[in-house]
């Protein structure tokens, strides 16, 4: 008996595990509220474990278009102190694989493949336990219902209240985001700052990072210890208002560094939101969550990988189920293996972040050279 099964979000949770689950001959409905692949841009670039995203793409037969796409040199990490002085510079070798990084869109495009994503299907609420199973209200009036709902929709995700009534909180940290584009030939002493991968400046609660993405184009992230309303009286439509507040927050730092502000076009502001370290929910009956949707915690490298992982993993539970009440004990037995490990990994990044961002910019230098090779 093959259920109905349907993936709220086309995120790289989301869409492992309908890429597993196709590989295995399953159906499965993907349910994405964006128009179309490109309505939003992808985002960054993300590091792909060898013990966590890697072996997700083995599951989904994908591992070697990853690596012929990845780049093993974008793991390289060079930390400044304030001043520009280098503190530390780790390079990655071109066999080192690791901790090899590829751009959201191209990993978006690797995971797409030939599913049939059904697009421009906002979800509005899910309900389970109805009487041809669970429901699904969509944003435009219409229903349908399935055996399993998987939300893989994110930080304010729409099916976790299905499950939970648990909502993210602020971290006490906020994000703001810009890029450079064309870094190697429009801004060449940019370029060489960077190197092939990233690098950070750590200063009291608040640190600038730039991060290399391919084709030339680098991610800044200003990041600082702040009220969530902090920007109280700045438009932060206003792009030059936004550079002027964020060049005074970092005021009295090296100029090179600076300058990934000063040549920046457009800020985004990102807050960051967390669930609960270790939360979890009484097991109902035809709903589950995977990645953000059920552990949203610092994005510090982990969140992707175990969304990949789990999809990846609840995929091959479900696609050996068989018998009746199979499909509901696969995925109670997922949710109790992902609890614990999304915990484990809650718990690294939320302490991560406090070394990161931190009163002793010391700290996050400490914290580097714990997880870089000497």
């Amino acid at each position: 008996m093959r259920h109905r099964i349907a993936v709220v979000g086309s995120g790289p949770g989301g869409l492992t595990f309908a890429r597993v689950l196709h590989r295995h001959g399953y159906p499965v409905a993907v349910l994405e509220r964006d128009p179309d692949p490109d309505a939003r841009p992808p985002g960054g670039t993300l590091d792909l474990h060898e013990g966590l995203g890697q072996p997700a793409l083995d599951k989904a037969g994908l591992l070697a278009e990853f690596q012929a796409l990845s780049r093993p040199e974008g793991q390289a990490m060079r930390i400044l102190e304030t001043d520009g002085t280098v503190l530390r510079d780790w390079r990655a070798g071109p066999d080192d694989r690791a901790n090899p990084e590829i751009d959201r869109g191209q990993l978006r495009d690797l995971l797409l493949g030939s599913l049939d994503v059904q697009w421009d299907r906002g979800v509005g609420q899910v309900v389970p336990g109805t009487r041809d199973g669970v429901l699904v209200h969509f944003a435009d009036g219409r229903q349908e219902t399935f055996d399993l709902v998987v939300g893989a929709d994110g930080a304010w995700s729409r099916t976790r209240p299905a499950v939970s009534s648990v909502t993210p909180h602020y971290a006490g940290v906020t994000y703001v985001e810009t890029s450079l584009d064309d870094v190697d030939t429009r801004h060449p002493d940019l370029a060489r700052l960077i190197g092939d991968g990233s690098v950070a400046v750590y200063g009291v609660n608040r640190a600038l990072v730039a991060q290399r993405n391919s084709g030339g184009h680098v991610k800044v992230y200003a990041q600082f210890r702040a009220p969530l309303d902090w920007h109280t009286g700045l438009d932060l439509a206003d792009v030059e208002a936004v550079r002027s507040s964020l060049l005074a927050l970092f005021d009295g730092w090296a100029a090179p560094v600076l300058d990934l502000l000063r040549h920046a076009t457009a800020f985004v502001h990102r807050p960051l939101y967390v669930l609960p370290v270790s939360h979890t929910w009484t097991h109902v009956p035809g709903v589950t969550l995977l990645g953000d949707a059920a552990h949203l915690m610092p994005p510090l490298g982990a969140g992707a990988n175990l969304a990949m992982l789990e999809g990846a993993e609840l995929a091959e539970s479900i696609a050996s189920a068989t018998g009746p009440g199979a499909l509901d004990e696969a995925v109670r037995a997922f949710e109790e293996q992902m609890w614990a490990r999304a915990s484990r990994w809650a718990k690294i990044t939320t302490a991560g972040l406090e070394r990161l961002v931190s009163p002793d910019p010391a700290e996050a230098l400490a914290l580097f050279d714990q997880v870089q090779p000497s």
